[in-house]
């Protein structure tokens, strides 16, 4: 592999705290001789042996570190589920697709690159009422995701099935981790669970499966290590209802009707307090369930945490919250419950600046 020694590992997206952390791991362990960093900006926090280059992967510079470093392992971690840090959902859809494609091109121009792992996500099943009990690699989603996340997601997966067509001799692994779960995670899942009141949909009891944040670096160094190829499912055992996990939380819930849910997600949206994008409300009503056999059995990996204990870890760690989502939360109910047709919106949050 790349330099005597141990294989060098071009890793994107660290300037987030996973692919940092996740980055900084890697440079740590053995069987690597070098891990450089990718990102436009640079990390916040200790990076270790790691070697931050500021890039951005849309452009074509990439395929020049690719070559200039001898990189044979690509560990793509950039792929967003929030709109929120990229500025709205076309620079989102830009980063994610088109960050995606150029990448790609580098390594298929590059002779050095022998491997690649994708961090993919179980949102790409979708969520819906006709979904089987457990989703295995094989199957399609019930309804082709039309826009957002799951689109992003679809089509990075169909870009990285070519590029294994055109390069058969690069293994190529793809990781598609169930919502990943603990105390220093932040996207649309935990700022939803972090909310001091939390709005369910009305007569549905969602099924979820998480993954531990450790789990999630702790499978992709596996997946460097580890000379398997194909596409698996990633997530802890077990399966937790959306009603257990909020009495975990010891948190009052309102359950309403999908309409109105989507409507107190539109208001958390704006006062930036959680990300209800409508594949979140998909998955608030229906969940989600997939079957981890092919990781135990082909990937041979075994997450440390189940999704209760990952659940758990997470939950164990969240700090009182103060009453601004409650103020958002009565408002709607205000509003939702006036007899006189829709009332306009009180300014939420105006004074919070």
């Amino acid at each position: 592999m790349g330099s005597a020694g141990g294989s060098v590992v071009l890793v994107t997206g660290v300037s987030r705290d996973l692919g940092r952390r996740f980055a900084r791991a890697l440079a740590a362990g053995p069987t690597v001789s070098r891990v450089i960093g990718v990102d436009v900006v640079p990390p916040r926090g200790d990076v270790g042996d790691v070697s931050f280059v500021r890039a951005d992967i849309r452009n074509p510079v990439i395929a020049k570190i690719i070559a200039k470093e001898d990189v044979d392992t690509v560990v793509h971690m950039s792929v967003i589920s929030t709109p929120g840090a990229t500025g709205g959902r076309n620079a989102m859809k830009e980063l994610n697709v088109i960050g995606t494609m150029q990448l790609l091109a580098a390594c298929q121009k590059a002779p050095s690159v022998r491997n690649l792992v994708v961090k993919s996500t179980t949102t790409v099943y979708g969520a819906s009422s006709r979904d089987p009990a457990m989703f295995r690699e094989d199957m399609e989603p019930r309804r082709a995701p039309r826009a957002g996340y799951a689109k992003d997601v679809a089509e990075i997966e169909g870009y990285v099935r070519g590029f294994a067509r055109r390069r058969p001799d690069v293994r190529v692994t793809m990781l598609r981790a169930a919502n990943v779960i603990g105390p220093h995670v932040t996207s649309p899942i935990t700022s939803y669970f972090r909310l001091p009141v939390i709005p369910t949909v009305l007569g549905h009891d969602a099924r979820m499966q998480f993954l531990h944040e450790q789990d999630l670096l702790d499978v992709l160094a596996h997946a460097v290590r580890t000379d398997v190829a194909g596409t698996f499912n990633v997530a802890g055992d077990g399966v937790l209802m959306l009603s257990q996990a909020i009495r975990r939380l010891q948190r009052p819930a309102v359950p309403m009707p999908a309409f109105a849910v989507g409507k107190v997600g539109q208001t958390l949206r704006s006062a930036r307090m959680a990300d209800f994008s409508p594949e979140q409300l998909s998955f608030l009503t229906y969940g989600r369930g997939v079957d981890t056999t092919r990781m135990r059995d082909v990937l041979g990996y075994e997450p440390a945490y189940t999704t209760a204990e990952a659940f758990a870890d997470f939950a164990s760690l969240l700090p009182p919250t103060g009453g601004r989502s409650e103020k958002v939360l009565a408002g709607l109910a205000r509003q939702l419950s006036a007899p006189s047709g829709p009332q306009p919106p009180e300014p939420v949050g105006a004074d919070h600046g």
